[in-house]
């Protein structure tokens, strides 16, 4: 984490270091290792070994958000220190390799958006600006507060409704 000052601790909302862009097609590497990272060194103070392992089954990058333009990083002094996104597509979670995927659309009047695949890069893990109790929560999901906030903020127009109605 070069560039931050300090060591780790909780982030201000104003923090300039963290800046939110759309995730390209190129991004896919360094997802992919932060993805496996995260579930790989997040989860194992919440699960069994098995289960982390298995974790890997449902877990993962679903390409068709990047597609979709629903996809997000957040970078800190150009480091990938987080990614998250929504889909508009009835799909709950799971990667490109995750059987039964439904890329159905959804009805943005009546449906709501789903939020989908928050990963947080472990150095970053300890920086979110959680107490305690909530932290455990957040590292389970990714610790994605942030990337939600981006996704509403950035969303389509015509999705705006469904995004404040989101389904995690």
């Amino acid at each position: 984490m070069a560039g931050l000052k300090g060591g780790v601790g909780p982030i201000a909302a104003t923090d300039t270091r963290f800046t939110h862009r759309i995730a390209q097609h190129d991004d896919i590497p360094v997802l992919k290792t932060l993805m496996a990272a995260s579930i790989r060194e997040l989860l194992r103070d919440f699960l069994p070994p098995k289960a982390v392992e298995a974790s890997f089954e449902v877990m993962g990058l679903d390409t068709r958000l990047i597609d979709d333009g629903t996809y997000y990083v957040v970078e800190c002094v150009g480091v990938i220190a987080g990614c998250g996104g929504w889909s508009r597509r009835n799909t709950l979670f799971g990667g490109d390799h995750t059987a039964a995927r439904n890329d159905a659309l959804l009805d943005p009047r009546t449906d709501a958006a789903r939020v989908r695949a928050m990963y947080t890069s472990p150095p970053f893990a300890q920086i979110l600006p959680l107490p305690p109790p909530a932290r455990a929560h957040a590292l389970r999901a990714g610790g994605g507060s942030g990337r939600i906030c981006a996704c509403r903020a950035r969303g389509h127009a015509r999705w705006r409704a469904a995004l404040s109605r989101l389904r995690l």
